[in-house]
């Protein structure tokens, strides 16, 4: 269901698997974040190596994101040791992290239109300040960084959108696909240091794997039959309910 999704918006890998592992299936937040984390890192790194052939990737914006986002992973992975990664404390922490995660996600895509219409209108702004754009791209990896390692959402739609409004310039196609290469190591090491925690249930990232790497082909043929618009809408609809969810 969830590779269905993917194939079809793009967006839903983390904002639908880690809820659906902690509310359907009782997985312990942090087991399901960490889980997901690979997850996210073998599918990505499927269509990073795509968008790469087709030379689609600002590899410069993508090691901006990276600059940021792959420290702050580290540090909040540290966190989570330090605080014990499966008490009751960490688990609130997390569930809450992914409710909020997962709200921002579901605005990104409801006001995605009028983000890339707001970023085109200040495209001259940006371009004439590249030290500043440069230095909110780390800074956003940075917020990412940690928002992926504690509740594995955010690389995707929020991410996007982010460098949207950075980057009004670049092509959409561009920005996913270096919001998708950025992804692939963020998600990998952060999904490493859930491993060295614990945190990852291999038969169940096994399972995952098989059923949505062919669901994801599946999707992405589809997609051209589904209007866009109508899966943002019901996919930002069910990332509302579940975050708040999460949160109350």
């Amino acid at each position: 269901m969830v590779g269905l999704l993917v194939g079809m918006t793009g967006v839903g890998g983390g904002s639908l698997m880690t809820p659906l592992l902690v509310l359907a299936f009782g997985f312990h937040p942090v087991a399901a974040v960490g889980t997901d984390l690979l997850f996210a890192g073998g599918t990505k790194s499927v269509g990073t190596l795509v968008h790469g052939a087709n030379r689609n990737v600002a590899w410069r914006i993508t090691f901006l994101l990276a600059a940021g986002s792959l420290p702050a992973s580290l540090l909040a992975i540290i966190a989570l040791r330090e605080l014990g990664e499966l008490n009751a404390i960490t688990a609130r922490i997390v569930s809450f992290t992914l409710g909020i995660a997962l709200l921002l996600t579901a605005v990104s895509l409801l006001f995605r239109p009028q983000i890339i219409t707001y970023a085109a209108g200040r495209r001259h702004q940006h371009s004439a300040h590249p030290r500043r754009t440069a230095l909110l791209t780390v800074a956003t990896g940075v917020a990412l960084g940690v928002l992926v390692s504690l509740s594995s959402v955010g690389a995707g739609a929020i991410g996007i959108s982010a460098l949207l409004m950075l980057y009004p310039g670049v092509r959409v196609a561009r920005i996913v696909a270096s919001d998708i290469a950025h992804a692939v190591p963020l998600t990998l090491l952060a999904g490493l240091g859930h491993w060295y925690l614990g945190s990852v249930n291999w038969p169940v990232l096994a399972a995952l794997l098989i059923g949505s790497l062919p669901a994801i082909v599946v999707g992405s043929l589809a997609s051209t039959r589904v209007p866009e618009a109508v899966l943002r809408v019901i996919l930002a609809a069910v990332l509302f309910v579940v975050g708040a969810r999460l949160v109350v």
